[in-house]
């Protein structure tokens, strides 16, 4: 199956490169050129097969909650002129992920099933099971590694080994209020309900930019709202969007990203529904129908709208 595995472009005025988890990072000066791979990770590992159009889709649901939200805070993109390729601001990144959470899943369910109440410094309540939403939304930051895993961390810690300062972090926590709220309003309009999800912040010129991506299937997890409160009181699984359908397939298959453990093999037809799944999330989050641009000359298409768009 075809997919955007990696790019290795050279440019003329480029300053640096650096290759993410899913993303291939080019440097000029106070300017960058993202491009999103096809490039799949789940526990911080990043999985040996590529899912077609996955690239695509991230950019593309990006692009359009990055538009619905710049009334709150800007961003760094200024311009999008492929569909796997986001040009904008280099900012420097402050080290911490923005993670809230309206619901008991994922990762904060994993640690309450464990008998933790206490997340990031915020105190969980007793008697809540899996998907229940949570009085109100939380904010549990991670810290952004640049290798391995990251890290829950508390906003006591953050403060305090300086990591980020008082100031700036008490407007990371407005913005990330604020962006959660737009976020759950959009999604509600779709029929869906925003889990939880994490954004990242950057500073340029002393002003604070929304960077990366938000609102994507990497990025956030979506449930279904029809059926949510019928499930919820059978004690049903949630349909939901998202990468944990990845991650529950791994951990199946014995693979949390630990020393030792061994990736389980991504069959075609994994693959395939892997991509399906992607696909799916992008029409239901936007609206929108997914054009698939192909595979046919997609390296030189995406080194050309650099070339042409960069500077």
């Amino acid at each position: 199956m075809d997919a955007l595995k990696e790019t290795n472009f050279e440019f003329l005025g480029q300053t640096g490169f650096y290759r993410g988890k899913v993303r291939d990072v080019y440097y000029f000066g106070n300017k960058l050129a993202i491009v999103a791979t096809d490039r799949i990770s789940a526990f911080d590992v990043v999985l040996p097969r590529a899912i077609p159009y996955k690239g695509q889709v991230l950019n593309q649901i990006a692009a359009y909650h990055l538009k619905a939200t710049s009334d709150i805070v800007p961003n760094w993109v200024l311009n999008q002129p492929d569909p796997n390729v986001a040009i904008g601001h280099f900012c420097e990144p402050f080290k911490v992920e923005m993670v809230i959470r309206g619901y008991l899943a994922g990762h904060a369910w994993r640690v309450y099933q464990s008998g933790e109440r206490l997340l990031c410094g915020v105190t969980l309540p007793e008697g809540l099971k899996e998907n229940d939403r949570l009085p109100e939304p939380i904010i549990t930051p991670s810290t952004k590694a640049d290798q391995g895993h990251d890290e829950d961390i508390s906003r006591e810690e953050i403060i305090r080994q300086g990591i980020v300062s008082e100031a700036d972090y008490v407007q990371l926590e407005s913005y990330t209020r604020a962006l959660f709220k737009r976020g759950t309003d959009l999604g509600t309009k779709q029929g869906l309900i925003l889990v939880d999800t994490k954004y990242e912040f950057g500073k340029l010129d002393g002003q604070i930019y929304l960077i990366d991506e938000i609102h994507t299937p990497d990025s956030s997890r979506y449930f279904y709202a029809e059926g949510y409160e019928a499930r919820q009181n059978n004690n049903e699984p949630q349909k939901q969007l998202s990468k944990e359908f990845v991650r529950q397939w791994l951990i199946e298959n014995n693979f949390q990203g630990k020393d030792g453990q061994q990736i389980p093999e991504m069959t075609d037809e994994k693959v395939l529904e892997i991509s399906e799944r992607y696909l799916e999330l992008y029409h239901n989050v936007t609206g929108q129908k997914f054009v698939k641009t192909g595979y046919q000359g997609i390296l030189e298409r995406i080194e050309k709208s650099i070339k042409e768009n960069i500077f």
